[in-house]
Order: C-alpha cells, then sequence, then structure tokens
C-alpha cells in the first residue's frame, strides 16, 4: 500500500499559492485494508476514507469508464492493481493531475510542471470529453489563475468546443452549473469565466440571456465599450473589486439583460431594459435555481438601477417610491449591495473605472432622513388604523423634500 498527495495540494505548491486542503490517492489496498487501519469510509459512490486522527479524505486509486451521458454516467473500477498513474490520467487538468510521494518524490506523468512553467490549462486525455462538467470547471480554473497569467490551451478550447457541439452540457443538472457558477463568481477574475464560457459555446446552452448581450450596441456617449456584452463584463469586474459578495458578482453580472430584448430600430437606446429585463433574470435563476437572496438582489439590480443613477434629480415621493419597492423599511440592509452594484455599473466602462458614485452616500443619507419619521409619531398626532400608513408615507416625502431643499437651496 501507497499513500500520494495529489491534485491542488501538489499544484498549489509549485504557484506558491496557500494549500488549503490535502487530498491523497492510496493504491495496492482495498477497502477493507483501510477500514483494518482505522480509517472511516465515508463515500458511498466509490471508496473514499477519513483518517483516524487528521480527518483528511483518502481515496483508493482508480479508473472511470463511460457508460451514458452527462457526468453522472461511468462504472468505476478501485482494484488494488489500479496505478498511480492511470488514477491521474482521468483527471481533468495536467497541473491537477501530479501527485507526491510521501518521501517527496513527484509523480508528473502528464507535463503538470510544464503546463504550469506555460501557464496553461491543458487536460490530461480524450477522457476529458467524457464529463461536460468539466467545461465549466476549466473556466472557473481560468477565473482562478488569470492573473497569473494562465490560458486554456487551444487543443483544450476546441475539445470543449467539440462538446458543446455534441449536445454534451445539455445533460448537466442545473444544480452542479450553479455550484461551478457561484464558486467561479468567487474567483479573482470572475469575468474570465463568462469569457472562456462564451469562447467555447457554453455560455449560449446554459447561459442564453447573457450571450444575447454580446452584439449589442449602446449609446456611445454613455459607453464608449459600445457593446452591451463587453460592458457586463466590465460590470462584473468593478463588482468584484467592490466586493466579495457572490450575489453583488451575480446581480451585476445580470443587470442588464433587458438591453437583449430591445428591438434594433431602437438601438443604440434602450428605453425601457429595466422592467423588460425582469423576465429574463427570472428565467435564469430558475433555471440555475439560484438561491432566493442571489435571485432577489438581481432582480432589484436589474429593475432600480437606472432609478438609482438618477437619485439626486428625483423627487421625495420618488425617493420613496424607491425605498417602498425595495422594502428598505423592514430590510434596510438590502441597500447597501445594490449600491455596489450600481456603482459597479457607473464604473463598467472604459475611463471611469475609478470615478466616484456620490449616488451611493445620497441614497444612504436620504433612507436616514426617512427613517426619522415613525409610526409612533403618527400615532401621537392622532392617526389612527390604516391612517397611519397613509399619513406615514406623505410625512416621509415631505421630510425628505425638506431635506432636498436644504441640499439644493435656490
Amino acid at each position: 500500500m501507497k499513500i500520494y498527495l495529489v491534485g491542488g495540494a501538489v499544484r498549489d505548491q509549485f504557484l506558491q499559492r496557500p494549500v488549503k486542503d490535502n487530498d491523497w490517492v492510496v493504491t495496492g489496498a482495498t477497502a477493507q485494508d483501510m477500514l483494518d487501519r482505522g480509517y472511516r469510509q465515508v463515500g458511498s459512490d466509490f471508496p473514499v476514507f477519513l483518517h483516524p486522527d487528521s480527518k483528511e479524505e483518502y481515496a483508493l486509486a482508480r479508473t472511470e469508464r463511460k457508460s451514458g451521458k452527462g457526468y453522472q454516467g461511468f462504472i468505476c473500477d478501485f482494484s488494488p492493481d489500479i496505478t498511480l498513474e492511470e488514477d491521474l490520467q482521468r483527471r481533468d487538468l495536467t497541473i491537477n493531475a501530479m501527485a507526491q510521494a510521501q518521501d517527496g518524490t513527484l509523480v508528473d506523468p502528464y507535463g503538470g510542471q510544464r503546463d504550469i512553467r506555460e501557464r496553461l490549462l491543458r487536460h490530461v486525455s480524450s477522457a476529458f470529453a467524457e464529463d461536460p462538467l468539466r467545461v465549466l470547471r476549466v473556466a472557473r480554473f481560468a477565473a482562478r489563475f488569470a492573473d497569473l497569467g494562465f490560458t486554456v490551451a487551444p487543443e483544450t478550447m476546441s475539445l470543449m468546443q467539440q462538446m458543446v457541439a455534441a449536445g454534451e452540457l445539455e445533460h448537466l443538472v442545473p444544480e452542479r452549473v450553479w455550484t461551478e457558477t457561484s464558486r467561479a463568481l468567487g474567483e479573482a477574475r470572475p469575468d474570465v469565466y463568462i469569457q472562456v464560457l462564451r469562447d467555447s459555446g457554453a455560455l449560449a446552452v446554459w447561459f442564453e440571456e447573457i450571450a444575447a448581450l454580446f452584439g449589442v450596441p449602446q449609446n456611445l456617449q454613455w459607453h464608449p465599450e459600445e457593446d452591451t456584452g463587453v460592458h457586463t463584463l466590465m460590470v462584473l469586474t468593478q463588482a468584484a473589486r467592490l466586493s466579495d459578495d457572490i450575489n453583488v458578482r451575480w446581480a451585476a453580472l445580470l443587470h442588464d439583460l433587458g438591453k437583449a430584448a430591445t428591438p434594433e430600430n431602437l438601438w443604440p437606446e434602450h428605453p425601457g431594459h429595466e422592467e423588460a429585463g425582469m423576465a429574463r433574470v427570472r428565467a435564469l435563476c430558475t433555471r440555475l435555481k439560484a438561491p432566493n437572496d442571489a435571485r432577489q438582489l438581481a432582480l432589484h439590480a436589474c429593475e432600480f438601477h437606472g432609478r438609482v443613477h438618477r437619485i439626486r434629480s428625483s423627487s421625495g415621493a420618488a425617493i420613496l417610491t424607491l425605498f417602498d419597492r425595495l422594502d428598505l423599511w423592514r430590510r434596510p440592509e438590502s441597500l447597501e449591495p445594490l449600491l455596489l452594484v450600481c456603482t459597479a455599473d457607473a464604473r463598467g466602462r472604459p475611463g471611469h473605472e475609478d470615478e466616484p458614485y456620490p449616488q451611493a452616500a445620497f441614497c444612504r443619507e436620504a433612507l436616514q432622513v426617512a427613517l426619522e419619521v415613525t409610526a409612533k409619531q403618527m400615532m401621537a398626532q392622532g392617526h389612527k388604523g390604516a391612517e397611519i400608513r397613509t399619513a406615514l408615507a406623505n410625512a416621509r416625502a415631505a421630510r425628505l423634500d425638506e431635506w432636498l431643499a436644504e441640499k439644493n437651496p435656490s
């Protein structure tokens, strides 16, 4: 029986990145051998064991043979005569197919070190094509390592394109697509994830509403980048600079979906694109089974980002209506994520990446001014029952108008 450190831990040592988890492969052993040594089995689909002391995962070396469509159609062999090289061959990328023996000896049969030096994400073997989820995984690794100069090897991109054309990605389940996407959104360059999916053709399969944005022109006066898809990636980049919150990044990605619904005769203007985008946001979030909090912020960003941009020229009643629609009286904490998306939108244009966004401070102050007027005050003035809500709204709008006049004396 031999034990090897494998995968990301070996890769990250070469990249001089922090190693988060150690994964181990065991050759020359059976499940019973592991149990006899005190390991606890936790894998149901294939034998994975927890070390009795460290609790790290140890998996028996295995091979996989395609038996059906999608990412679940595999027959696995865990016999003790499976070699380490055979186990590494089933892995996705060469940089993830290296192993280290307990004496420190490196096992690198597929050129992982070479591809780290050349900054390439390259598939290990033709078996890559048997698992469509790997298209998304490669895009996610591209997002993680883009700042280190990594790109997808041309032959790997070609294989990914062939997999998409063959319809393999249609066999994925939404939960797995969302899991990979949410993890990619948390990487350093989530925009690269979207770009690699677009280059491979996968974006049009699972994210057709985003794919439709590319090639749609915008007004050059406000958008020097012109193309709505390019703008969307720039906004996502800015969102990643502003926040680690995956929901903020997701909402930034979806905020302009309605521009793809604009009739061509109205280009490059997009009147009403905020409302037009709502159905598309719902459709995409439903398809991917996105969590409710991600869905809700994306809907708010889509519908209200234009109003936030224009808020400094709004009346007290209009500001109050916006706050009502956002339900800020019950959920004031939901304002800040929306402001981050709006800031990213304003900065997601060439030459505007670092400009101030005073609307954010304006919104925060306006909310505090409105919250100074309370239902308790309305009751003290003699209002009762349903009158309280109407009186409260009127009083808040009046107070906001006073505040606006104080800020902008004529």
